[in-house]
């Protein structure tokens, strides 16, 4: 089933590079970002396994010792904002009692303590499937690495992509597995465990960190603290096979239509299902037990909305754009 979030990614960095200013989901609470708030009905699992080998308080300085703020059972659960702090280029490593799989959409949030949309310290995400073998998302920093971010910089998050961290307190950056596809080594149906690296935000070439395009990532640094680095919260499931889409591995017996959606959004079935759309916020703007119905969204904000259809069998969740 094909993805309908890539197709506006792309069309956003085609006009981006024609205007000349890169563009990617901006800050939660703004049209087209993809945050996810902690209280969405969107999780059905957290992390019940964290290992952590913490990084420098200031990797430039070796003396600095490292940071050892926090404890590694910080890390699971849902975010509440007791955290662990990582230090530069400092690991975690987290482990779920049920494999994730690649469903509709994200699959997974990671979430940090940032207190604001533009205080970001940055991670890496990267998955396995065999425990052994780490695969990284495609990151991607557009930001200028012509002057340092300072300590307490700022980081505009329509600049970066496919990194941990991009959004405040409570609302978790979501990574989709489908992006993962296809990598030798990695079976996308069945991620076991996944790995937080802290980005080290110097643009310093001894000490820089890179994406996938070999930009520097140029974020607040050095924060030679306690707390300093990435300070994760929580990494919260969206699919596991325990909780498998009812659409996998033979057709729905259900459509949603028109996708994207201006007025009027169609479910039809051949049995009953609860439905709830919810804001990414977590909010539930409507709901029912049908066969068939019509949403009316004429009135609802632009943006992405979340359609979940459930019942004893699972859950599946959906991908709405509203234009």
């Amino acid at each position: 089933m094909d993805k309908i979030i890539k197709p506006i990614f792309v069309f956003s960095l085609i006009i981006s590079s024609i205007s000349g200013y890169p563009q990617f989901p901006p800050a939660a609470g703004q049209e087209g970002s993809t945050a996810i708030s902690k209280d969405s009905s969107v999780f059905i699992a957290y992390a019940v396994m964290c290992e952590v080998e913490r990084g420098y308080k200031d990797i430039s300085m070796p003396d600095s010792g490292y940071v050892d703020f926090g404890e590694e059972g910080n890390a699971l659960g849902q975010a509440d904002n007791n955290i662990i702090s990582l230090g530069d280029g400092g690991i975690a490593t987290l482990g779920f009692h049920v494999p994730i799989y690649n469903g509709e959409g994200f699959d997974f949030c990671v979430f940090e303590n940032a207190l604001n949309d533009t205080f970001l310290e940055l991670a890496f995400v990267e998955v396995s499937s065999d425990g052994e073998n780490f695969f990284r998302f495609p990151a991607t920093s557009l930001t200028q690495t012509e002057t340092q971010t300072g300590t307490f910089g700022a980081t505009i998050p329509e600049k970066i992509n496919n990194l941990a961290g991009k959004y405040r307190l409570f609302f978790g950056t979501p990574f989709d597995l489908e992006e993962m596809n296809n990598i030798p080594g990695l079976n996308v149906d069945s991620i076991t465990q996944i790995r937080i690296i802290d980005v080290v935000g110097s643009i310093d070439d001894s000490f820089a960190t890179f994406d996938s395009q070999g930009n520097k990532i140029n974020d607040p640094w050095p924060t030679a603290f306690a707390t300093g680095g990435f300070d994760l919260d929580a990494v919260a499931v969206i699919h596991n096979l325990f909780n498998q889409d009812i659409s996998e591995n033979r057709e729905p017996d259900f459509r949603v239509f028109p996708n994207p959606v201006l007025d009027h959004l169609n479910f039809e079935s051949s049995r009953e299902y609860h439905i709830e759309l919810l804001t990414l916020e977590g909010k539930i703007v409507f709901k029912a037990h049908s066969k068939r119905l019509v949403i009316g969204m004429g009135d609802f904000p632009k943006g992405i909305y979340l359609l979940k259809v459930s019942n004893d069998k699972g859950c599946s969740i959906r991908k709405i754009i509203k234009k």
